[in-house]
């Protein structure tokens, strides 16, 4: 069977797009809101905001590479339910969170499961796929990455708007999640021969080591998002007087996203990794320098195209160098590694944020969003490119 006449859409790839979909939908539904929770509940400051918001990120950070081992040293799908089991019933915890302190734990933990289920999701989605079409199937799959984080703030803004209620935007991230564990369930998934001796417990078991230059990247772009996604709304309330325009914002970056992943798979189809990356992380930077070097609604929205376009090309080109500089059996490894860079960089991004906005106001968060994204381009040319056609293994 040839590389045009495999099958992409299996049913079990098809089923992990779902789930992957649920549980990324559930967590950034209320990623927007909760800025405004914290700040009308708990009359939280900017900087208390940020370092709130930031918790979830170092707990994910630190459970993602115990995750990568253990989906490449145990059967993935019991690694798979356990993770997605306890992603879902956190979401219950921000209901009885009836303390800023209490709802900064339950946030915090929060980061782990989400951590670790990501991880072992993305891991089952590249063992389904035929390994002719990975390329181009691990960029489809980040669609439903891509949409869950783009669609569900709009969705959340929207019901709060109508509704006026936190907790059914709780509840109703709770029912997602629930949906995304019952669909992952039904996988069916051949057993893995599981190597039990052997294997030395060595740190590249557990980081990528040569993956480090495209984390390191990765970190810049995260920290980007980070600052972005956590404080649009605010600054668009307070600053730019757009009231209902955070929802429209997401929507108008998911169309963005959605273009990129499908111009852009013909690229990874051909193998052409390198090109998508940069290309995606050069447009995501003239993005975030019109944001803000243009106060009015077509720097606004038009943002929203650039950086949903540039991410929408990035995201995959990473994902794809960095598992093509491991072997197979490093996959959930390789995984971790990026999404690791990823949560590093949103949890720095929501906690400098929080306190460069709280000392010299949004404006000047936001300029330093430019120049971080300005230095990973830098890193990527400069550098990381070149080590990873240097280091690849396929």
């Amino acid at each position: 069977m040839t590389a045009n006449t495999e099958k992409l859409w299996n049913r079990n790839y098809c089923k992990v797009m779902i789930a992957n979909f649920t549980l990324f939908f559930a967590f950034y539904l209320l990623t927007p809101l909760l800025p405004l929770y914290l700040s009308e509940h708990f009359h939280a400051t900017k900087d208390m905001i940020g370092l709130v918001l930031s918790g979830y990120s170092v707990t994910a950070m630190l459970f993602r590479p115990f995750s990568g081992f253990m989906v490449d040293n145990f059967q993935r799908k019991k690694v798979l339910m356990v993770t997605f089991f306890v992603f879902f019933i956190f979401f219950a915890g921000y209901l009885m969170a009836g303390t800023l302190l209490l709802f900064a734990i339950v946030r915090t933990l929060h980061g782990g499961p989400f951590g670790a289920i990501t991880v072992a999701n993305s891991t089952v989605a590249i063992d389904v796929l035929p390994s002719s079409r990975r390329n181009e199937g691990i960029g489809y799959y980040g669609l439903s990455n891509n949409l869950g984080m783009a669609i569900a703030p709009s969705v959340g803004i929207f019901l709060y708007e109508l509704t006026d209620s936190f907790d059914m935007i709780f509840i109703l991230a709770l029912a997602i999640a629930g949906v995304g564990l019952a669909v992952d369930s039904t996988l069916k998934l051949k057993p893995r021969p599981i190597n039990k001796t052997g294997r030395t417990v060595s740190l590249d078991r557990f980081f990528l080591l040569k993956g480090w230059a495209l984390a390191a990247n990765m970190v810049c772009f995260g920290f980007c998002f980070g600052v972005l996604s956590n404080y649009l709304a605010i600054y668009g309330k307070e600053v730019m007087h757009i009231t209902a325009g955070t929802g429209a914002w997401f929507l108008i970056l998911a169309v963005g996203l959605i273009s990129s992943r499908l111009q852009g798979a013909k690229a990874l189809r051909e193998g052409r990794l390198t090109h998508n990356g940069g290309y995606g992380m050069l447009i995501s930077l003239v993005g975030y320098t019109l944001f803000i070097a243009v106060p009015n609604a077509i720097g606004y929205y038009g943002s929203a195209v650039l950086i949903g376009l540039g991410n929408g090309h990035m995201w995959p080109a990473y994902q794809n160098m960095t598992i093509n500089l491991g072997t197979n059996d490093q996959r959930g490894t390789a995984n971790s590694t990026i999404l690791i860079s990823w949560d590093i960089g949103m949890g720095v991004g929501c906690l400098i944020g929080g306190v460069v906005a709280d000392w010299l106001g949004y404006s000047a968060a936001f300029w330093t969003t430019v120049a971080i994204n300005a230095l990973g381009v830098v890193g990527y040319f400069g550098y990381a490119m070149r080590h990873f056609q240097r280091n690849k293994l396929r």
